[in-house]
């Protein structure tokens, strides 16, 4: 009776030990051995596929597409370098190590210079909020890499492949922040080469440190005893290398929670405070560097005491030290009798202004691509060649709030019909592109016939 709970307890024992051992279907010592030596050795190929990885992520971040970036970043063969050097650092091995190091180097002097020819030659230099995301690293991406990484590091050890390291590859995202170096390369703009390359040795490190735990935490036999003081100095510079690298990123981390707990308590704030019967708030923002809270309100006048009341109500959401600037609204009857407000008025016209400079950027944009697409000499001496009732053709491309127009100009020779300028426009649709079409054709005059008269047939037989 006494050996049946001991059994039941040995039992659960054996089931939590046998759930959570990484052991289990994991390469030989020898063969995880061969494994890394592999991924030591510098193959053509793999130079290539990295490339081209390197130019599908480039274009993937000039034209803002994640799915390209992902595809990408399955493809790049950065990450077994990175589990190497962790692997090596924990045997330690420092000739695999060396080799580690100077392979992945290579690897990454190539990407940065294949970025940064790619977007030294693309017409597209605008920065795609997939690039701008690649700059502002916090504690947030070291843990990414972290857990990424060990979850790298245990794949990288099965005997049967799984679709662990492709995942990993995607969560840490090696290859966007090293094209996003290249681009801070190719346009000159320091902040995207410090960001992004800070975001890439943050992943880089944390990955590698994940390899080294794995494989320590595996038992992976040490291959050469190092002195104390070799020890203690490689211990060392890993340490100093995980402080430097994490310190940035928690100061940004802890700044980002800041900036969000902020953000939250201002709403708070204005959502329970300034709700009145004859009173609507129309506007509201806030400036946290300056500590101040803007509302522009609507309706009844509220009065100076009612203003420093709620002033003083922002210590109850923890906004100490924020200064209250309100706009208050009078309403005014329009000529029509409509109820109009300034601060509608104010919104109004600053929605106009976002819409025209949204319009004026798509045209500019637009105008730049159609200018590269159209040769309109060619297309003007191709019409010409074509309808031969035309001559002195000239065209011409115009923009306006519904996208471009053609303008075709010149003169008629012979009188056109209307079935013959719906062909001539539909004629310029196909060559063109443009589904807008306007012709300033100044029509055939029909001669005057010469006037019958003596004087006419005098000067005729004169000659």
């Amino acid at each position: 009776m006494e050996s049946e709970p001991s059994e039941e307890k040995h039992r659960v024992k054996a089931y939590f030990r046998n759930l959570f051992d990484m052991r289990s279907n994991m390469l030989s010592y020898e063969e995880l051995h061969e494994m890394m030596e592999e991924n030591t050795i510098i193959h053509g190929a793999n130079m290539w596929i990295l490339m081209l990885a390197i130019l599908i992520a480039s274009i993937g971040l000039n034209v803002n597409s994640t799915a390209v970036i992902i595809g990408a970043m399955l493809i790049s063969p950065l990450m077994s370098g990175i589990l190497t050097i962790g692997y090596s650092l924990a045997i330690r091995d420092l000739q695999m190590l060396r080799k580690a190091a100077e392979r992945f180097a290579t690897q990454v002097v190539i990407s940065l210079i294949t970025s940064t020819v790619y977007f030294t030659v693309t017409p597209l230099t605008v920065a795609t909020s997939e690039m701008i995301a690649r700059t502002s690293p916090t504690i947030w991406d070291v843990l990414i890499a972290l857990f990424g990484g060990i979850a790298g590091s245990i794949g990288n050890t099965r005997q049967k492949t799984s679709n662990v390291i492709p995942g990993v590859a995607i969560a840490t995202a090696l290859m966007p922040p090293l094209c996003t170096v290249g681009y801070g390369i190719a346009t000159g703009q320091p902040n995207f080469i410090i960001g992004a390359f800070y975001l890439f040795a943050i992943n880089t490190l944390f990955i590698a440190l994940s390899a080294l735990i794995v494989t320590k935490l595996l038992g992976v036999p040490v291959r050469k005893e190092l002195d104390v003081r070799r020890r203690k100095k490689i211990n060392r510079i890993i340490t100093a290398l995980i402080v430097i690298t994490v310190l940035p990123s928690l100061l940004g981390g802890v700044y980002t929670v800041y900036l969000s707990v902020l953000d939250r308590n201002v709403q708070n704030y204005l959502d329970t405070e300034f709700v009145f019967a004859d009173t609507q708030m129309v506007q509201s923002s806030a400036d946290n560097r300056n500590r101040v809270i803007s509302v522009s309100l609507v309706g009844a006048q509220l009065s100076d005491e009612r203003i420093a009341e709620l002033e003083k109500k922002m210590e109850e959401y923890d906004l100490s030290g924020y200064t209250l600037h309100v706009t208050q609204n009078k309403v005014i009857e329009g000529a029509d009798g409509d109820r109009v407000t300034i601060a509608v008025q104010e919104n109004t016209i600053r929605e106009l202004q976002k819409q025209l400079e949204e319009e004026k950027k798509k045209n500019e944009a637009l105008s730049e691509n159609m200018a590269g697409q159209i040769d309109c000499r060619a297309l003007s001496e191709k019409a010409a060649a074509v309808f031969t009732k035309l001559s002195e053709l000239r065209c011409g491309l115009m923009y306006g709030s519904d996208g471009p127009t053609l303008l075709l100009t010149g003169k008629e020779n012979a009188a056109l019909t209307e079935d013959e300028r719906e062909t001539l426009r539909n004629f310029l649709t196909v060559e063109s592109g443009i589904s807008r079409i306007e012709l300033d054709v100044e029509p055939f005059q029909v001669p005057e016939p010469l006037p019958d008269g003596p004087e006419q047939e005098g000067e005729l037989s004169d000659e």
